[in-house]
């Protein structure tokens, strides 16, 4: 340790040889600053913490504020005897269809669709044909019937709900 009479000589960087290859002048010990390095980690933990919240979050509020999406109670229902494959928009998310194969007739499903989106239910008879119609329902009222024939035959029955459609208070349970 130099003493107070000592005059301290500030660091001197790396100089270059003018001829371009590098000579130390003077070797210059780093020892890390122990504090630095605590702050350091502190911030990896602290942004560590942020991302896996992140990723590990439940999404208690994003289900609220998703459940808070005005929704109608959509009934499809396909009559006729026999069997029918049954493609419907359920209350999931996207536009991801639901697939009932080879379902006995007659069948009945009532799911909540989000408004602004388009339920729609598709029946295909088999090759075996016969008769088959899907009816379409928002909130108990008939808005459509469609009839499928033959062999193969297909119908589908879809509607719009817009938001002016929406009731007072949010509809639930299926």
């Amino acid at each position: 340790m130099p003493t107070t009479q000592e005059q301290i000589e500030p660091e001197q960087p790396e100089q270059l040889e003018p001829s371009g290859s590098p000579e130390v002048i003077g070797k210059v010990s780093r020892i890390p600053d122990p504090r630095g390095i605590a702050v350091a980690a502190a911030l990896l933990l602290a942004c560590g913490a942020l991302i896996t919240y992140g990723i590990l979050d439940t999404g208690t509020e994003r289900a609220d504020k998703e459940s808070a999406v005005p929704t109608a109670a959509v009934t499809y229902e396909v009559l006729g005897e026999g069997a029918a494959d049954i493609t419907y928009r359920g209350d999931g998310e996207g536009d991801r269809a639901d697939v009932v194969k080879n379902a006995e007739l007659p069948w009945k499903k009532t799911v909540n669709v989000p408004l602004g989106t388009a339920p729609v239910v598709n029946v295909t008879l088999g090759e075996k044909g016969g008769e088959a119609s899907c009816t379409l329902a928002v909130r108990g009222k008939h808005v459509q019937r469609s009839t499928a024939s033959g062999a193969f035959g297909r119908s589908t029955c879809t509607t719009e709900l817009s938001g002016a459609e929406a009731p007072a208070s949010r509809e639930g349970g299926h």
